[in-house]
């Protein structure tokens, strides 16, 4: 009898260990292959741009201005950016997040209004130049308008970590599909932005002050064209600090649709994080 119940013993043991070893397989592959996604609603959302340096000291009120929305999320109607231009960094004081890329693109918005001069801080929306940005009203007017709009695109994100590299790679993955038809040349881009950030400036117009960043954009992808009203991203991109994730609200992707000819965006769409 003794023998009998050691047996039966012996089995049930096994069948739970098969099992705890089947949920925690289950546990990890669900956790492996994570992905966090966004979908651009049916409306227009407001991509807000704001040309900005730390070189500039007219600057740093509008960087807090901007990180009133450092939670993001296309639910309020806007996706807000800050692309730091390079044109600053001889006078004094070089700025570790200004990209040359964002200058070009500040200079062709600008060519397209045929406007004579580009400057800092200044803010776009959805592609046009809004100089009256620091009022209320007039922000929210302007918001408001883009967002009353039915989207002529559709933007589709996912963010998922890698799993043939180190922590902070992620799958970055970004569909893109026109809903209109000849509208002229459609690029898509996509930007890995970053939340949290400090500078201590040592020289310059901010010479001896810290500065505080939200929605600083560290990567930069495109344009590439939409070939039959679509375009497809997909790439492994580094978030924060090689080998290291960064926490969850400190980056976020945002990818928007613009028109190649008049450079209104006609979509936008924003991933906070991916944990």
């Amino acid at each position: 009898m003794q023998l009998l119940a050691n047996r039966s013993t012996g089995k049930r043991l096994a069948r739970c260990c098969a099992l705890f070893v089947t949920l925690a397989v289950s546990g990890l592959a669900q956790a492996a292959t994570a992905i966090c996604t966004a979908h651009s609603p049916a409306h227009r959302v407001a991509l807000v741009e704001l040309y900005s340096s730390e070189g500039c000291d007219d600057c740093p009120p509008a960087d807090h201005w901007l990180s009133q929305w450092k939670a993001g999320g296309q639910s309020t109607g806007i996706v807000p950016l800050a692309l730091h231009v390079d044109y600053w960094d001889g006078l004094g004081w070089k700025d570790r997040f200004a990209n040359h890329a964002f200058t070009e693109r500040q200079q062709r918005l600008a060519n397209i209004a045929s406007s004579p001069t580009v400057y800092t801080p200044e803010v776009f929306v959805s592609g046009k130049e809004l100089r009256s940005w620091s009022d209320a009203a007039s922000f929210a007017s302007r918001v408001e308008a883009v967002d009353a709009e039915p989207a002529p695109a559709d933007i589709e994100l996912s963010l998922a970590p890698a799993q043939t590299s180190a922590p902070g790679n992620y799958d970055l993955d970004a569909r893109f599909q026109s809903r209109v038809k000849e509208v002229g040349p459609l690029n898509a881009y996509v930007a890995v932005y970053e939340n949290g950030l400090t500078s201590h400036v040592l020289a310059g117009e901010n010479g001896g002050a810290t500065l505080h960043h939200e929605r600083v954009v560290r990567q930069w992808i495109g344009p590439v064209s939409l070939a039959g009203g679509a375009a497809h991203i997909r790439q492994v991109v580094a978030i924060g600090t090689p080998g290291a994730a960064l926490p969850a609200n400190q980056y976020g992707v945002a990818a928007f649709v613009e028109s190649g000819n008049t450079g209104e965006v006609l979509q936008a769409a924003d991933l906070t994080s991916c944990q």
